[in-house]
Formats: C-alpha cells, sequence, structure tokens
C-alpha cells in the first residue's frame, strides 16, 4: 500500500488513507425453499460507544450462495485507531429495510487494521443465533482491500459482441459482461456488472459509467478481465469467455485491436487447434473525462443559496391549541421550527452574512385579508431577509400572531419564485435551494408539477419537509424517485426535489430535539451534493481555479416579493 496522507501542521488534520473494501462470500446457508438465497452484505461500524453503527449495504445478488458484490465500502482508515468492523450476510426476502424482516446467514467480525494488513482476508461465517451446540459455520467471506487513489477521472464505455456459445438448450444465450480490476496481489475484483440482454448471440450492451478509481485505482497500464456469462435464473450462470485488456488501450477508441476473441480456458484446453474462440467482443467507444466534486466547484467560488418557505393554511390547525402543528409548545419546538432549525442549522455555519429570505404561503395578510402564498416573513416585500436561522425562527412566530392561516396550499408560487433567480444564474456562480415546510395537502398539484419540471433544468434543489400524519402521497410523487417527474408531456431533466416525512424522525421516546434535528438535515440534506453536480455536468460547467478564501455559501440577492 501508498503511504498514509502525510500530516499537515496548522491544519488540524488526522493521518489517514481512503480505502476501498469489496466483499465476496461462498458457500453461503440456503435460507429459500424453492431457489437460493438473494444475499446482501451489510457493514457495521464500532463507535466510540462500542456500538454498532449501520455503515452501508451492497447489492442484492440473486439466486447465488456464492456472490460477488460489485457495491464497494469506502472508509478513512486511521493506523492510530482500533477501527471495529462487522460484515452480517442477510438472505433478502422483501422490499422493506428493516433488517429483521430478512434471514440472517452469519457474520464476521474484525478491525480495519487487519484487512489491510492482509490485503485479502478470508474467514468463515458464524452463525451466533444457531440453537444447540457449537457455532454453525455459515459459509465464509472474503474481504480485500485497496488504497484508493486521487483520480477523478470517468470512463464511459460501450461493447457489442458476435457469434458468442449458445448455452441454452432451447433457445440462444442471454448474455452480460463483467469487468474486474486486477488487485495488488494479481487477483481479481468485480467491479461492474452490464445488464443481461435476452435471447441472442449479438448483443449491444447500453453505455456503461464507471470511476476510473473504481476501474484501475487510476492506474490506465493496470490489467482490467472482462468475462462473459450466460445469465441463468438460478444463479448458476454459465460462463461463455474471457479476455484481458487495460484502460490505456480501450480508451484508443473502436479501432481493430480492440476487437476481443472471447476464450473459454476450458474449451481451449479441450478442443486444441481446433478451437479459435467464443465470439468477439467489440469495444464500440470509450470516453474518458474528468469529473468534478461538489467541493471542487464551492473552493471555485460557487454560491449556495437557501430560501426556506412556511405553510401557513388552516389544515395546520389553530396555532393557539395543543393539536396545531404550529402550536408554541413552551417545552419543545414545533415541527416546523423543528426543520427550519435542522437545515438551517448546516447552513449558516458557511455564510458569512447569515441572511436568508424566508417566505410563507397559504395565509390572510394584514390588513385587507388578501390570501398570499408568497409574502416575506419578515414583512418587508422588498427584503426578506432574516438574520441567522434565529432570525428565520423569530419572523416565523411572530407571522403566527399578525395573519391568519387560511388556504389553498399552493406551491408552485414559491418554486417560481426561487426559479426566477436561478434562470438569470446558469453558469455555474450560483446554486439554488428551496426548503419547503409543509402538512402535506397541496391543492394547486399541476402547477406545481409544471413548475418543478421548468426548475429541473436550471441550478436549484428543492427539499419539501412533511410534518404532521397528513396523505403524503402527492410529495412522494414530486420526489421522482420511482418515476420521472413529467407534465404536458415533458420529463423533467433531472430529479431535483428530495421529499422527508418529519414523523419517521419522531418515534424514539425521550429523544431530545438536537437528536432529531441532526438526523433530520442528514437525511435532507445528503442529495443536494448530488442533485448540484448533475446540473453542472449535465450543463458542462467546470469549477474555477480553488479561490484564496473560506468556503462561502450566501443569500440570494434581493427582489421584490410579490403579494397576491
Amino acid at each position: 500500500m501508498a503511504e498514509a496522507a502525510t500530516f499537515q501542521p496548522g491544519t488540524g488534520a488526522v493521518p489517514a488513507t481512503l480505502v476501498e473494501l469489496s466483499v465476496s462470500c461462498r458457500k453461503l446457508i440456503d435460507a429459500d425453499v424453492f431457489s437460493k438465497s438473494d444475499p446482501m452484505c451489510v457493514l457495521f461500524v464500532q463507535d466510540a460507544r462500542k456500538a454498532w453503527k449501520e455503515s452501508g449495504r451492497t447489492e442484492i445478488v440473486w439466486n447465488n450462495l456464492n456472490p460477488d458484490f460489485v457495491h464497494k465500502f469506502v472508509m478513512q482508515y486511521y493506523f492510530e485507531q482500533a477501527q471495529k468492523l462487522k460484515f452480517e450476510i442477510y438472505d433478502v426476502d422483501s422490499a422493506s429495510a428493516d433488517l429483521k424482516k430478512h434471514d440472517f446467514l452469519g457474520r464476521f467480525e474484525c478491525s480495519l487494521g487487519e484487512i489491510v494488513s492482509a490485503n485479502r482476508l478470508v474467514k468463515n461465517l458464524i452463525d451466533p443465533y444457531a440453537e444447540g451446540g457449537p457455532k454453525k459455520k455459515s459459509g465464509s467471506i472474503a474481504i480485500t482491500a485497496e488504497e484508493l487513489s486521487s483520480c477523478k477521472e470517468q470512463a464511459t464505455m460501450q461493447f457489442c459482441a458476435h457469434k458468442l456459445d449458445k448455452k441454452d438448450f432451447f433457445g440462444k444465450s442471454d448474455p452480460f459482461l463483467t469487468l474486474n480490476r486486477c488487485n495488488e496481489d494479481g487477483s481479481f475484483t468485480i467491479v461492474h456488472r452490464t445488464e443481461v440482454i435476452k435471447k441472442t448471440l449479438n448483443p449491444t450492451w447500453k453505455p456503461l459509467v464507471i470511476p476510473v478509481r473504481s476501474l484501475c485505482n487510476g492506474d490506465h497500464d493496470r490489467s482490467i478481465k472482462i468475462e462473459c456469462y450466460d445469465w441463468d435464473a438460478d444463479g448458476g450462470h454459465d460462463f461463455i469467455g474471457e479476455f484481458t485488456t487495460s484502460l490505456r488501450e480501450l480508451s484508443r477508441g473502436r479501432i481493430e485491436q480492440n476487437k476481443y476473441e472471447c476464450i473459454s480456458p476450458k474449451k481451449k484446453a479441450k478442443k486444441g487447434n481446433k478451437y479459435k474462440n467464443s465470439g468477439v467482443v467489440e469495444l464500440m467507444s470509450c470516453q474518458i473525462a474528468k469529473v468534478y466534486t461538489f467541493l471542487d466547484y464551492i473552493r471555485g467560488g460557487t454560491r449556495l443559496h437557501c430560501t426556506f418557505a412556511v405553510d401557513f393554511t388552516a389544515s395546520n390547525g389553530d396555532p393557539k391549541t395543543p393539536t396545531s402543528l404550529h402550536y408554541m409548545n413552551p417545552y419543545r419546538p414545533n415541527p416546523y421550527a423543528t426543520a427550519v432549525r435542522a437545515v438551517g442549522d448546516i447552513i449558516q455555519d458557511y455564510d458569512t452574512d447569515k441572511l436568508f429570505p424566508a417566505l410563507g404561503f397559504g395565509a390572510r395578510l394584514p390588513p385587507d385579508g388578501i390570501v398570499s402564498h408568497e409574502f416575506a416573513l419578515n414583512g418587508n416585500p422588498n427584503n426578506p431577509y432574516c438574520h441567522g436561522v434565529q432570525g428565520v425562527l423569530d419572523s416565523y412566530h411572530k407571522t403566527l400572531h399578525s395573519v391568519q392561516l387560511y388556504g389553498p396550499t399552493n406551491f408552485a408560487p414559491v418554486v417560481n419564485h426561487v426559479a426566477s433567480f436561478a434562470q438569470t444564474s446558469q453558469q455555474g456562480a450560483d446554486y439554488f435551494i428551496l426548503l419547503i415546510i409543509t402538512d402535506g395537502i397541496i391543492t394547486d398539484m399541476p402547477q406545481t408539477t409544471e413548475a418543478i419540471v421548468k426548475a429541473a433544468s436550471l441550478p436549484m434543489s428543492i427539499i419539501i419537509i412533511g410534518v404532521g400524519d397528513a396523505d403524503f402521497d402527492a410529495m412522494e410523487v414530486l420526489d421522482g424517485d420511482d418515476v420521472r417527474l413529467s407534465s404536458r408531456g415533458r420529463y423533467a431533466e433531472r430529479d431535483i426535489v428530495q421529499f422527508v416525512p418529519l414523523r419517521d424522525f419522531l418515534g424514539r421516546n425521550g429523544e431530545d430535539p438536537q437528536s432529531v434535528q441532526a438526523r433530520l438535515a442528514k437525511e435532507v440534506l445528503e442529495e443536494i451534493p448530488d442533485q448540484f453536480l448533475s446540473y453542472m455536468q449535465r450543463h458542462n460547467v467546470k469549477p474555477k481555479p480553488p479561490l484564496e478564501r473560506r468556503l462561502t455559501i450566501t443569500s440570494v440577492s434581493s427582489l421584490p416579493v410579490s403579494q397576491q
């Protein structure tokens, strides 16, 4: 392994190495009656209090007792710390995220140091819950560690094949490819698996995108083994053939040298000189591009702007009654205050002037009682800024005493309000975040859908936090995780909405508000960097060179807020 990063005096940085862990298992317990197990690996990390915290999960490998997981676990390795890890293998039985709903197949505990020192650690899995007698062996687990380079390149490739071997008795073959990286000890680790093309000996696979760091750890001359298989429903995929190449060769594009004979060593040994190949795999295209990180843009001066939008509709209940979502409990913040504090406390740490525009919607405003879906919480339509998160909360509390909760619940005005700023700044200098806090009974779904579809092509993200126990089906539709949002035949260019119901974070008895806010903030903010990068990459916006200044997040430029 390469040397660990050196300590830089005065920075407070701790020497650390970024390590990638690859996991495979052999001879797992078959927990299914009519098929093989569908294994998934879950990694837990022991914290300072000796408690196990889930760190990540691999993909599910269907019908397979000998899985090679493509998903990797990336961790910081500290030489001076005892980093305890636990790997648990489950047979997945449903779509539930609750591990108790799946069959436990076995576990293995070790330290990250053990894996790093061994490079490839192979151990038996143990089932501690086996009834009676000695602990039951549950197969084995192999964990490979490799230090990651700082390579920021990404490869986009497409392959096709010709005249592959026919493996199915009553049909042709259902071929797919696996890409395998050569490890430091000469072994190979799977890093990508293509889709399956059914019933063909001449497949063309979809373009695949893979980080160069994953493919060859930044070394363009490192061997890459590509294997071709015929997919079988029972998990016993038939091997067709393989070949080796390198990224340097592939980067030359569609040339004669990038047509590869797919060789089956067993068939070659058996048939000798009569064996030619089991088909030909051809590279159709290969492009390598530099990939920039979220911090690359922030260091280059991109400014993030956050606007708060609070629901003041009557469906929230009378603020004077304890059952209201706006009720001012003297001992505990209400759901709206909890959401504002959770997100605001993270954002304001990176804000030099700590000024945030805050809007309200769905209320009748004094003195004439006109209903507005886009009004300034501080009462100043020409300058809706609030000083820090506390300023947003103070304006929110003041507004509760001065407006009448009314309706309907329209999102489109506040979405279009922030989109109007994003429209004027699309060159990478600014990115806009809209936080909507609502009880979820939306009444302008067609208009909101259209507004979001239009905003998806702008440098903008929308966070929706649902409070209360309302039906949030409409919010899930806006989130667009399962089905991409569309309006009048136009599909959203990218997913820009993250919806989180607050009730999912309020179920722990006795939990203090700060813990609730911390968990909520992590959930609602974790998609922002990826959404940010999706805009920059799609619009080919590159970061400027790093600025010699501290990182900042500033408030949106001032424009009047119209009252409707």
